[in-house]
């Protein structure tokens, strides 16, 4: 009976859920942009308020571990780590491509209503700036067929699988890729947001084989560094 927190900001998304065995209690989340570092802790305090739970409750952290935003993942992997070290309990990471995989693959009937006898693939899509996008490719297991990547989408991209099976494409970089990937074998369909509950599944699974981070020296994976940039009305002229 894990009562656990799962913290979703790897985009511009701000996503928290309780979950009890797998099963989620409650869910708070906003996608009006990056304004993580001012509603992650709010929503989390609301969260135990709202449903009269004790934070001392809780029995493990789950936070997305990326691809996606540096600033995003930054603040979550903070937060739940100031709460892991706060409580003694134990953090857990979730891959944030994965989690959208593992959900879509389970709630297929959902997303597509016609389908033919190739097997399903799955390839989640993270807006990286640009053309570029972080992907992967999952089975309908949730096993990595492809790994996590930044790509820059052409024709060729998933080449080798686009034959044999039916790929299911989603993600908030999912858009900017239709006009690149044109195959009677490839779908654009499935979620195109983030979110704490998809990673539900896996936190649960993570928390019964005991799969822990070291809180004191996890860090997020970021893919690719971090680019700061100037607004144009600090450059000076």
């Amino acid at each position: 009976m894990a009562l656990i927190l799962n913290i979703e900001t790897s985009t511009e998304v701000c996503s928290v859920s309780l979950t009890e065995s797998g099963n989620q209690i409650v869910l708070k989340e906003s996608n009006e942009g990056f304004n993580h570092s001012k509603s992650l802790t709010v929503f989390i305090e609301e969260l135990f308020k709202e449903n009269n739970l004790k934070i001392n409750a809780l029995e493990a952290v789950a936070v997305s571990k990326g691809p996606g935003s540096y600033t995003g993942l930054r603040i979550g992997v903070s937060v739940a780590k100031g709460l892991c070290y706060g409580l003694n309990i134990p953090l857990i990471s979730v891959c944030s491509l994965e989690s959208m995989a593992v959900h879509t693959a389970s709630n297929i009937e959902k997303y597509v209503s016609e389908r033919n006898s190739l097997p399903f693939l799955f390839c989640p899509m993270i807006d990286a700036r640009r053309m570029e996008v972080y992907t992967a490719l999952y089975n309908p297991e949730g096993s990595e067929i492809r790994p996590v990547s930044a790509e820059i989408i052409d024709e060729n991209f998933l080449s080798d699988f686009i034959d044999t099976h039916q790929i299911l494409i989603f993600g908030n970089g999912a858009e900017k890729c239709k006009d690149r990937i044109k195959h009677k074998n490839v779908i654009f369909a499935g979620p195109t947001e983030t979110s704490a509950q998809f990673m539900q599944t896996i936190s649960e699974i993570k928390f019964n084989k005991q799969k822990f981070e070291d809180v004191a020296y996890f860090e997020p994976f970021y893919l690719k560094n971090f680019v700061a940039t100037i607004p144009k009305d600090k450059i000076l002229k």
